[in-house]
């Protein structure tokens, strides 16, 4: 059992993925990854903030309440991802900043001070 299948079993073709194997399944369920996929969706983040406030629910009640509540319907997003930068690095390296100090510093320096860390570090290859 992947992701997916939790994913589309709740969203779209509404099977219950723990019918035939209750053991492995519950095993292999993790609500926080599930949780965090539906809190993209304004029609469906109500529900995943209700089962982020009951963490110690039995993995097959959060999985039958979501499969339950959630109107059929395909939902697809991207992750959000850290954006990794080069210039956030050498900023980081110069000046000694932490990550959020650093995008800081950023919004502040101008272009030209920006390239010139980037080519004293080279993205972190000193």
């Amino acid at each position: 059992m992947n992701l997916s299948e939790v994913l589309n079993s709740i969203n779209y073709n509404k099977e219950d993925l723990f019918q035939d194997l209750p053991d492995v399944t519950t095993k292999e369920y993790v609500a926080f990854i599930v949780n965090k996929s539906f809190s993209y969706f304004p029609d469906t983040i109500l529900q995943a903030n209700e089962m982020n406030l009951r963490p110690h629910a039995d993995p097959r009640m959060q999985y039958h309440y979501l499969q339950n509540s959630i109107r059929k319907r395909k939902r697809f997003s991207k992750w959000a991802k850290k954006n990794d930068s080069s210039a956030l690095d050498a900023v980081k390296r110069y000046y000694g900043y932490s990550p959020q100090k650093a995008e800081e510093a950023l919004s502040i320096l101008n272009e030209q001070q920006i390239e010139y860390l980037i080519t004293i570090y080279k993205g972190g290859s000193e």
